[in-house]
């Protein structure tokens, strides 16, 4: 079977054949209307789930009545050989022999086959056309080293974890496909996509120009291709696997130890931001036997300069681990060469006391004052999206900092209770009946926080309005109606803690 792996690799000032067949491209998608709502409606929710399940048979059957856009969902979808009448019918005006050319299609005897992956996306702006090559969800086969991965989990989690406030200068740090770019021109006025892999920047550039976007795209490792510049938002989805020193795939390889490609990213990117300036990654983290995860990623960042808030969303053990990233390249973790992958992965991870492996995203702001860190887990499951929630964090973070150092300001200022906030008491039955056992403050909205209250606190959000009273005042009719008497600094001290905490997580606000 023919393959295109040697195909289009021009320089940035040339446009490759592929890129520069987007028009007609283009034109064939939007008549078809191959596109992520009608795709969803024509095929329905069940046959659209078995699409990302990787179950072809109920597609296909799906996709048989739909005429032209049914062969695309097939050829481009699927996998599927198509006659080639039916593909030039469907794709016209694209001619079917510039496709095959330029990397898009290839020849199956008398079959047209795709040659790489061609996915519409809704990223809340409307269906973006994504190139990559062909994965192994409908048909096995091996992964090259340069192998560009597509949309998958990780993309999709970083796409909804990414601030989209308007802003001037983005760079995608490691951009593959292109997806992250892509999506970045809604909000960024120039975006600017890196990769140290040649193909990936060869689709990133066609993805762009199907896309009609002008985004510049630099080849290199790391952070050379932008050395000495500085961005107002970074978001990078790094080669972050966890294991030994090695590259088997570029798009999740680093050819670091353990998590020195977390590590490399997170420590570098500090330079590239400019005043103010935001970044948005995945990372991955070891949590080594007897050590706190949290001190490892805090060792990471500069003494200087930033704020971060570091989001641990999952923690695996380096089995499941191992077994996950091994189907990740295709591999049957029955089959012996595999198993002989595990055995070395995991006595890799047992030389270095690995006991598991965190997940999640990391924040960071530019900022002019001593280094600040909020590392946490959020393993519970919620929907909202974090990208708007960071923003606010940082804000309310920003606050925090400019009353620190003069806790009268805090006690000076009215709270409001956040309206997603809500106060929840346990009750158990005990020897004297139902007795209260604990009470929970909850953010019904966002990250979904919940911190363990007594009944002061409580009193302490009841009797806050943004036309109400000074907290300084809330707290001299909470300290005389306990005990009697003034508050004492002891109680004042504690009260200021408990409403910085709740600031930080947003269940109240400062007005």
């Amino acid at each position: 079977m023919p393959t295109n792996r040697s195909l289009d690799l021009r320089s940035p000032t040339t446009a490759s054949p592929l890129a520069e067949l987007a028009p007609d491209l283009r034109a064939a998608l939007i008549r078809v209307g191959y596109n992520a709502d009608t795709l969803l409606a024509a095929l329905g929710d069940d046959a659209h789930a078995a699409l990302g399940r990787g179950e072809p048979v109920p597609v296909r059957r799906a996709a048989a009545g739909l005429g032209e856009l049914g062969t695309l969902v097939r050829l481009l979808l699927l996998g599927d050989p198509m006659p080639e009448d039916a593909v030039a019918a469907a794709l016209s005006p694209v001619d079917i022999g510039r496709a095959v050319t330029a990397g898009l299609l290839e020849r199956d005897g008398d079959a047209i086959r795709a040659a790489l992956d061609l996915r519409p996306l809704d990223l809340g702006q409307g269906t973006r056309w994504v190139f990559s090559d062909l994965d192994d969800s409908m048909r096995r086969r091996a992964l090259d080293t340069d192998h560009v991965l597509g949309v998958g989990q990780a993309s999709l989690s970083l796409l909804r974890a990414t601030p989209t406030r308007a802003t001037g200068t983005v760079l995608d740090l490691g951009t593959g496909c292109g997806v992250q770019a892509v999506h970045a021109m809604s909000y960024g006025r120039v975006v600017t996509g890196t990769d140290v892999n040649e193909r990936a920047l060869w689709l990133a550039r066609a993805s762009a120009a199907l896309n009609e976007m002008d985004i510049e795209f630099l080849e290199g490792s790391w952070f050379e291709p932008v050395a000495g510049r500085v961005f107002d938002q970074i978001v990078a989805n790094p080669p972050f696997v966890v294991g030994p020193a090695r590259v088997e795939h570029t798009y999740r390889d680093s050819g670091l130890h353990l998590d020195g490609a977390s590590e490399l990213v997170i420590s570098g990117i500090p330079e590239l931001l400019a005043p103010g300036g935001t970044a948005a990654l995945l990372a991955s983290w070891v949590h080594i036997e007897g050590e706190d995860w949290r001190s490892r990623v805090a060792s990471w960042l500069p003494d200087h300069g930033i704020d971060a808030w570091i989001v641990q969303r999952d923690v695996a053990d380096p089995a499941l681990y191992v077994g996950t990233w091994l189907r990740d390249a295709g591999l049957d973790p029955r089959e012996e060469a595999a198993q002989a992958r595990a055995a070395a992965w995991l006595d890799a991870f047992a030389a270095d006391k690995v006991a598991g492996v965190g997940f999640g995203f990391v924040y960071l702001r530019a900022i002019d004052g001593p280094t600040e860190l909020l590392a946490e887990d959020l393993t519970h499951g919620f929907d909202d999206p974090l990208g708007d929630e960071a923003i606010r964090y940082f804000e309310r973070s920003a606050w925090l900092r400019a009353v620190a150092t003069d806790p009268e300001l805090i006690l000076a200022s009215r709270f409001e209770v956040d309206p997603a906030t809500a106060l929840e008491r346990v009750y158990l039955p005990g020897a004297a009946g139902w007795e209260q056992r604990v009470a929970r403050l909850h953010r019904g909205d966002g990250p979904r926080w919940q911190h363990e209250v007594d009944d002061t606190t409580a009193a302490l959000l009841a009797g806050m309005r943004p036309d109400g009273l000074p907290l300084r005042e809330l707290v001299e009719l909470l300290a005389f109606g306990e005990t009697g008497d003034a508050a004492t600094p002891e109680f004042e001290a504690a009260v200021l803690g408990v409403v910085v905490g709740l600031v930080r997580h947003g269940l109240i606000h400062p007005r």
